[in-house]
């Protein structure tokens, strides 16, 4: 690659940083076309998790009835559950402990390790899980594989301000009440995830009222 090349690559991302914003109000004329959504979510797909683990699952909401239910559970979504092209509930896996069937699976499945090594594996997984309190109890377990969406999460935001597309990530939502509904709705696959975090997509209705504010850089960058 090129020096001229990567610096227009750069000067890509970092314009689509600037552009990007959390859209208060979108423009529910204007629909994302399947191939953007799908380069979206493949964003998402394809980002790193801790051990490898990929404890999460994409939930797609662009029924209207589901939408409208949304609305009562999650409060802080209900303007773009209204008019977002594509609504996006980010769901975590529970339990998923080194011993656990699933990240078993995952290292003999998914990541194709022999026997042995899945073996060994395990171990270094239980040290780790050990070390970082994550097997406290099920709450903790949850937390670490709710950690893992937002990394997921940032990469879809990423990815759809890189082809021009508005986003606008939120936690206003009550989890219990939600987790109850999509339960209802047989969403959760038998309870084996819970709602993380939520996600709309779309276009902007109007520009924002001024330009991105940040804290300088040498407020939050500390070389040592």
């Amino acid at each position: 690659m090129t020096n001229q090349t990567t610096t227009t690559k750069k000067e890509e991302i970092v314009e689509a940083f600037r552009f990007r914003h959390a859209t208060k109000v979108y423009d529910e004329k204007k629909k994302i076309s399947d191939e953007d959504f799908e380069f979206i979510l493949e964003a998402g797909r394809l980002s790193p998790s801790s051990l490898g683990s990929e404890p999460w699952k994409f939930l797609v909401v662009q029924d209207p009835e589901l939408r409208e239910r949304l609305m009562e559970v999650a409060p802080g979504a209900v303007e773009k559950l209204k008019t977002a092209s594509h609504f996006v509930i980010l769901l975590a896996r529970k339990g998923v402990r080194y011993d656990s069937d699933y990240l078993i699976s995952q290292m003999r499945d998914v990541q194709k390790m022999p026997e042995e090594v899945v073996k060994e594996v395990t171990g270094q997984y239980k040290r780790f899980q050990e070390q970082k309190n994550i097997l406290d109890n099920e709450r903790t377990l949850f937390d670490w594989s709710s950690k893992q969406t937002y990394i997921a999460l940032g990469n879809m935001l990423t990815a759809a301000a890189l082809i021009g597309i508005d986003s606008t990530p939120m936690e206003g939502f009550h989890a219990e009440k939600l987790e109850e509904l999509l339960a209802e709705e047989g969403l959760l696959d038998n309870g084996q995830f819970a709602p993380s975090v939520l996600a709309a997509f779309g276009y902007r209705k109007e520009d924002p009222k001024r330009g991105k504010t940040r804290r300088e850089r040498d407020d939050v960058v500390q070389w040592v």
